[in-house]
């Protein structure tokens, strides 16, 4: 599957923005779906993943409460709604798919992941 993100950009902290990533090859339902993001000189780190159903979701505790994961499994795509930005949200954010036969399982772990995109830059200012 090739994934492709978009969405990203320059915005004043306390914004909102919406990361999309749009997934073409295999069915997209045999996925679950992250986002995760890397700030510079940083690991990269999980941000939200969704199960292949949509049902379940997880988010990383620094994102709690302002990020919303969702998928729209006819469109082939996984959003990723984001307020209230904080400078601290800066960086590049990658989508990732994992091949899964459990379709109410998601994966906060990078490892787990069968595809990446190329990854938004989302910048945060103050």
């Amino acid at each position: 599957v090739q994934l492709q993100a978009s969405g990203g950009g320059l915005v004043q902290a306390g914004a909102s923005l919406r990361l999309s990533c749009a997934a073409s090859g295999r069915t997209f339902s045999s996925y679950a779906m992250g986002w995760f993001r890397q700030a510079p000189g940083k690991e990269r780190e999980f941000v939200a993943a969704i199960s292949r159903s949509g049902v379940n979701t997880g988010y990383a505790d620094s994102v709690k409460g302002r990020f919303t994961i969702s998928r729209d499994n006819a469109k082939n795509t996984v959003y990723l709604q984001m307020n209230s930005l904080k400078p601290g949200d800066t960086a590049v954010y990658y989508c990732g798919a994992k091949d899964t036969r459990y379709s109410s399982s998601y994966y906060p772990a990078a490892y787990n992941y069968d595809y990446w995109g190329q990854g938004t830059l989302v910048t945060v200012s103050s």
